[in-house]
C-alpha cells in the first residue's frame, strides 16, 4: 500500500516532562518552522492550547470528573468507565491526588527490571486505581498528539507525514523498540528516531542560517549536555573546517552512557529534604510520609524548584500538603523552601565543583522512592567527568551547547560552564540556546526536512525527468541548509561467544562503531547452524567507547569498560510446513536502520533470498527483577570444574537416554529409581550443578517427555529432576520458551494419579518453575491446588492424602507470586485460622512470610502485597515467641525486610517494632540487616525463602 506523500514533516519529542511537536511544511514557500499549540484541559471547564503538552496521565476514578475529561475530539458516548486526563489538568490534579498520576513513563520505559508492557503505573497506586503500562502511557501521549494534529490540520492527517521521533541517545535498543511499538500503538506505524542531543544540536545549526560557518570557526570539539526530566545526555561532535570555505563538516564521536538523572531526581533530593521538616512539624521524627503523600510532596517541589530558580525569584515559598480523608483540613501541614535551599540542593547537590579525575561514587544514595533505578551518585559533575575520560582523548571540549528545562536557571549554566572552563584551563563557548525547552522537537523537524531535501536531491541526480524534478521541487536542494552530522553508529555491538569460564569473555562484532545508516554488515566468514523450529537466542553487548576497536566480523576477548549488555535477540523461527524441526547454515547481517534501530538478520547461505529478522527480546522483565545471572559467583577452580562437567554431559544424557529414550531397555525399578544417583556419580553432587548444565539437562528430558508414563517410577523420576533442572523457571536463556514447552503437561496431569508419591512429585515440580509461570498459569494452578488442600485437610490434616501432602501443596500455593494479592491475602487468612489449631505445621508460617513478603522472589515488585494488607499477618508473627517459633520470625523478617521502595515497605515504627523484638529474641544479625537496610540476601536465607537453593550461577537480589 502507497500512502500519500508527505505534505509535512514532524517533529516529535516525547520527554519525561513534556512532549512538544514542530513542523515544517514541504511545499517549498518556507523552511520557518512552527510550533504545534496542543489543546488540552487545563481545568474542568476550559481547554488550553500550548506548545508544551505535560508528559503525565490522571488516572481519574469512574465518575470523579464527569464529563470534563473529555478532550475536543472525544466522541460523544465513549466509554467513560475509567478515563485518563492527559496534560496540564492532569498534573494539576496528581499535584492533589498523586496516587492517581502516571509520570516519567519514559523513564520506565527504558527501566530493564520491570515488565514494561504490564499495568504497573502508577507505581504504588490503590487497587482502586486503574494502571497502565509504561508502553502504554507513552503510547497515549503520542495518541493525544495524533489526535490534536489531525484536528488541525485534517487535510494532512499525522500518520501520512514524515514524522521524526527523538529518544535519549543512551537507550538501549530494548528502549528505542518499545518507542517504536508505543508509536505504532498510537496509530504511527511510519517513524524515525533521532537522537536528542543531536536534535537540539541541530536546532542551533538551522538557527545560525549563512552565518553558519563563521559560528563555527573557532569550535573543534562540541560538548552537548542534555539535562531533561528523567535522564541526562551526554554527546560530543568533532568540528572540521571546510577547505573550501563551505559548511564544515560534522562528526558525532562520542554518546554517554544511559543516566537516568534529570529534573525528576532534583525535584526528589528536594522532597527528601523537605519529608524530614514535615515530619519535625508533625511531631514524629524519623518518620517517612506514606507513598502517596511524599509523590504529592515530589509534584509541589517540582513547581516550587521552577519558580525558585528562575530570574527575580521570590526568597522563599510554602510548600502545602493536604491531610486524607476525613482529616484533610485538620491534617494540612506546610513548611517554607526557600531560594537558597534549592541553589545547595539542585546546582551543589547535582553540579558540585570537582576535578576531571573524579569519578562517580558506587555507592547506593538517597534518591530512591518510586522503583526507578536511579545512579548511586547523583553528581552530573562526576559523570561528566568521566565521559570526557573516556571519549575526550584527543582533547576537552571548547564549545559546549546546554539543553533541558533545568538550564533556565542561570545558576546551573553558569556552575557547568565554570567547571568546564576550570577543567581545560580557558573559558569554553557557550552556543546560545534560545529556547531549550522545545529545541528538540524543532531541530528534528530540521533534521527531517533535510534528510527529506536530501532523498529529494538524490532522486533528481538518478532520474532527472521525473515529474517531481521537472516542477521543481527538488530546486531547495541545491545547496543544503545545514551539514549533516555524521559520525555513524555510536556503539559498536557484539555477540556474545560461549567460551570457556576462568577466561575473558569473547565476542563477535556485528557492527563496528561509526557504521553509518544502512551500510549492511555481512559476516561472510561466519557461519552458524540456526535450528528453525526450535527456539533461538543471541546475546548481543554494546560498547561506545572508541578504545575498542573492531571490523565486523571480528573476535575478540570482551575486557575492559563500557560493555552494556542488551536485551537479547529471541525468537522461535518457523520450521518449512511438515517437518517439526530444521537446521539450515546461516550468516548473520547487521545493519543500524533507517528508522534508528539495530536490525540483525539470519541469511541463509545456500539461498540468499531467504532470511529472518531476529527482534529484541523487550517484553516482560529481563528474568525477574531479583534473580539475576552472577556467573562471576564462581571462584576460578569451580569454573574448571564447571567446564569438567559440561564436558561430561553426553554421558549424562546417555543415562537420561536409557531411562527415557525412544527405544525401551531392559532396565530395572531400581535403575529407574536411582537415575538421580546416576547422574550424581557422572556429575557430582546436584546441588553442585550449575545453571548451564543443569538447563542442558532439563533439555534432554523435555525432548524425553513423552515416555515419561512408561511407569509409575519413571513419572515420578521424571518430575523429580526436571524440577530441579528448571528451578527457579527464569533466569537462564530461553526459560520463556522452556516454560511454555512444558505447561502443555499440565493440561495432560499425572499418568499414575493413583500413586501419592507422584503427586507429592507433581506439586513439587510446579512450585520449582513457578517463578516461570505467568498470572493466568498461576490462577489455573491455584485453583486446582486449593481444592487438592480441602481435601487433603479433610482427609488427614497433617499426613498425606491420595493426592500428595498438605505440606507440599502449601509451599506449592506460597509460591505463587504472581496472582493478584487479594488472592494471597485470602489464602493467608485462612492459613492463620488453620494455625489456631495446636498440631497445624510450622510450614503455614514459612508460607505466610512468602504471601506478604516485601520483596517477591521473581515477580516483578508491582505484585507485592501493600503494605496495609501485610500488617495483619505480621502483628501474627508479632504475637508469637521468636525463641521457640525461628519460623515465625524469619516470616516477619520477609515482610518487613526493607527494599528501599516506599510504595513496597512497611511504615518505619513498624519496623522498629520488628527490630526491638528480634533483637530481644536473639535473632542473627544477617536477618536485623535485612529489615534495617537494603542489603543482598545470603545464600542459606535463598534456599529458606524458595524452599531449594537455587542453581549456582544465580543471585537473589
Amino acid at each position: 500500500m502507497n500512502l500519500p506523500s508527505p505534505l509535512y514533516v514532524i517533529g516529535i519529542d516525547l520527554g519525561t516532562s513534556h512532549t512538544v511537536v514542530a513542523s515544517v511544511a514541504l511545499d517549498g514557500a518556507t523552511s520557518d518552522i512552527a510550533l504545534l499549540d496542543i489543546p488540552q484541559r487545563s481545568t474542568a471547564g476550559e481547554v488550553v492550547a500550548q506548545p508544551l503538552l505535560p508528559s503525565v496521565r490522571y488516572q481519574a476514578a469512574k465518575g470523579e470528573l464527569g464529563e470534563a475529561w473529555r478532550q475536543p475530539w472525544s466522541p460523544q458516548g465513549a466509554d467513560a468507565a475509567a478515563p485518563a486526563v492527559i496534560g496540564r489538568w492532569a498534573r494539576d490534579l496528581g499535584a492533589a491526588v498523586p496516587g492517581r498520576l502516571v509520570a516519567s513513563a519514559k523513564s520506565w520505559l527504558s527501566h530493564t527490571g520491570v515488565d514494561r508492557t504490564a499495568a504497573i503505573l502508577p507505581w504504588g497506586a490503590g487497587e482502586d486505581v486503574a494502571k497502565v503500562s509504561p508502553l502504554a502511557a507513552s503510547s497515549s501521549y503520542l495518541a493525544h498528539v495524533k489526535a490534536a494534529w489531525d484536528q488541525a490540520h485534517p487535510e494532512a492527517p499525522l500518520h501520512q507525514q514524515s514524522v521524526v521521533l527523538t529518544v535519549p541517545a543512551s537507550f538501549d535498543e530494548g528502549a528505542r523498540a518499545l518507542t517504536l511499538e508505543a508509536a505504532q500503538m498510537a496509530g504511527l506505524p511510519h517513524v524515525q528516531l533521532l537522537e536528542e542531543p543531536k536534535a537540539a544540536f541541530h536546532d542551533w545549526l538551522v538557527l545560525q542560517g549563512d552565518g553558519l560557518d563563521a559560528q563555527l570557526a573557532d569550535s573543534r570539539l562540541v560538548l552537548v549536555v542534555d539535562v531533561g526530566g528523567g535522564t541526562t545526555d551526554l554527546t560530543l561532535i568533532r568540528v572540521d573546517a571546510s577547505a573550501d570555505g563551505g559548511l564544515p563538516t560534522l562528526t558525532r564521536t562520542a554518546v554517554g552512557e544511559h543516566l537516568m538523572l534529570g529534573g525528576d531526581n532534583m525535584d526528589l533530593a528536594l522532597a527528601h529534604q523537605l519529608e524530614t521538616a514535615f515530619a519535625a512539624e508533625a511531631g514524629e521524627q524519623n518518620q517517612r510520609l506514606s507513598a502517596r503523600r511524599f509523590a504529592q510532596l515530589v509534584q509541589r517541589c517540582r513547581m516550587a524548584k521552577e519558580q525558585l530558580l528562575a530570574q527575580n525569584a521570590p526568597e522563599q515559598i510554602g510548600i502545602t500538603l493536604l491531610g486524607g480523608g476525613s482529616k484533610l483540613l485538620s491534617a494540612t501541614q506546610s513548611v517554607a523552601l526557600t531560594r537558597e535551599q534549592v541553589r545547595q540542593s539542585v546546582v551543589d547537590g547535582f553540579l558540585p565543583v570537582v576535578q576531571i579525575s573524579d569519578m562517580p561514587a558506587r555507592r547506593q544514595g538517597a534518591l530512591r522512592g518510586f522503583g526507578l533505578p536511579y545512579p548511586a551518585d547523583a553528581a552530573i559533575s562526576r559523570h561528566l567527568a568521566q565521559f570526557l575520560g573516556q571519549h575526550a582523548s584527543e582533547g576537552l571540549p571548547d564549545t559546549v551547547l546546554l539543553n533541558g528545562g533545568v538550564f533556565h536557571a542561570h545558576a546551573m549554566v553558569q556552575r557547568l560552564t565554570q567547571l568546564l572552563g576550570r577543567w581545560r584551563g580557558s573559558p569554553v563557548r557557550v552556543l546560545h540556546n534560545p529556547h531549550p525547552d522545545w529545541a528538540v522537537a524543532r531541530g528534528a523537524a530540521a533534521y527531517g526536512l533535510a534528510r527529506h531535501q536530501a532523498e529529494l536531491a538524490a532522486a533528481q541526480i538518478a532520474a532527472p525527468n521525473r515529474p517531481e524534478a521537472q516542477a521543481g521541487q527538488a530546486s531547495a536542494v541545491v545547496k543544503p541548509l545545514v551539514p549533516r552530522i555524521g559520525g555513524g553508529s555510536a556503539r559498536s555491538y557484539w555477540l556474545l561467544l560461549p567460551g570457556k569460564k576462568g577466561e575473558a569473555p569473547q565476542g563477535l562484532c556485528l557492527l563496528p562503531r561509526g557504521t553509518e545508516e544502512g551500510v549492511r554488515m555481512v559476516l561472510s566468514g561466519r557461519r552458524f547452524a540456526l535450528k528453525l523450529g526450535q527456539a533461538v537466542r543471541f546475546n548481543l553487548l554494546a560498547n561506545s567507547q572508541s578504545h575498542v576497536p573492531a571490523q565486523a566480523g571480528q573476535i575478540a576477548a570482551l575486557t575492559g569498560d563500557g560493555w552494556v549488555e542488551l536485551p537479547p535477540l529471541a525468537t522461535v523461527l518457523p520450521a518449512p510446513d511438515g517437518q517439526s524441526a530444521a537446521q539450515v547454515e546461516v550468516q548473520l547481517q547487521a545493519c543500524m536502520s533507517e528508522v534508528g534501530t539495530l536490525e540483525v538478520r539470519c541469511v541463509a547461505v545456500q539461498d540468499a533470498g531467504r532470511s529472518w529478522l531476529l527482534p529484541f527480546a523487550v517484553r516482560g522483565a529481563a528474568a525477574s527483577e531479583t534473580i539475576a545471572d552472577n556467573e562471576d559467583a564462581q571462584s576460578a577452580e569451580g569454573q574448571k570444574q564447571s567446564d569438567s562437567l559440561l564436558a561430561r554431559l553426553p554421558e549424562a544424557v546417555a543415562l537420561v537416554d536409557r531411562i527415557f529414550g525412544t527405544q525401551a531397555q531392559e532396565v530395572t525399578t531400581r535403575e529407574v529409581r536411582q537415575l538421580r544417583q546416576s547422574l550424581e556419580r557422572v556429575l557430582g553432587p546436584r546441588e553442585g550443578w550449575e545453571l548451564g548444565l543443569l538447563r542442558a539437562l532439563y533439555d534432554a528430558l523435555l525432548a524425553r517427555a513423552r515416555r515419561r508414563r512408561r511407569t509409575a517410577d519413571h513419572e515420578r523420576v521424571w518430575f523429580n529432576l526436571a524440577g530441579w533442572c528448571l528451578r527457579p523457571g527464569v533466569g537462564a536463556e530461553l526459560d520463556g520458551w522452556r516454560i511454555d514447552q512444558v505447561w502443555a503437561l499440565y493440561g495432560q496431569g499425572l499418568g499414575h494419579a493413583k500413586e501419592g508419591a507422584n503427586w507429592t512429585e507433581w506439586w513439587v515440580f510446579w512450585r520449582r518453575v513457578a517463578a516461570g509461570l505467568n498470572e493466568a498459569r498461576q490462577m489455573e494452578l491455584l485453583e486446582d491446588v486449593a481444592g487438592h488442600m480441602q481435601k487433603a485437610v479433610q482427609q488427614n490434616t497433617r499426613g498425606k492424602s491420595s493426592h500428595g501432602s498438605y505440606d507440599d501443596m502449601l509451599r506449592l500455593f506460597a509460591a505463587m507470586e504472581a496472582v493478584p494479592w487479594q488472592y494471597r491475602q485470602e489464602m493467608g487468612q485462612w492459613m492463620l485460622q488453620r494455625l489456631r489449631r495446636e498440631d497445624e505445621t510450622v510450614q503455614t508460617w514459612w508460607a505466610i512470610g512468602r504471601l506478604a513478603a516485601r520483596q517477591s522472589l521473581a515477580a516483578n515488585a508491582h505484585r507485592v502485597m501493600p503494605p496495609e494488607a501485610a500488617l495483619e499477618f505480621l502483628n501474627a508473627t508479632l504475637a508469637q515467641d521468636w525463641r521457640r517459633n525461628e519460623t515465625a520470625m524469619f516470616a516477619a523478617v520477609q515482610m518487613a525486610r526493607m527494599t528501599g521502595d516506599r510504595a513496597r515497605d512497611l511504615p518505619d515504627d513498624v519496623r522498629a517494632r520488628v527490630l526491638e523484638k528480634m533483637r530481644s529474641s536473639g535473632a542473627p544479625e544477617r536477618w536485623m540487616a535485612m529489615v534495617e537496610q537494603v542489603v543482598q540476601m545470603e545464600a542459606e536465607d535463598h534456599k529458606r525463602c524458595l524452599g531449594d537453593s537455587l542453581p549456582p550461577g544465580l543471585v537473589l537480589l
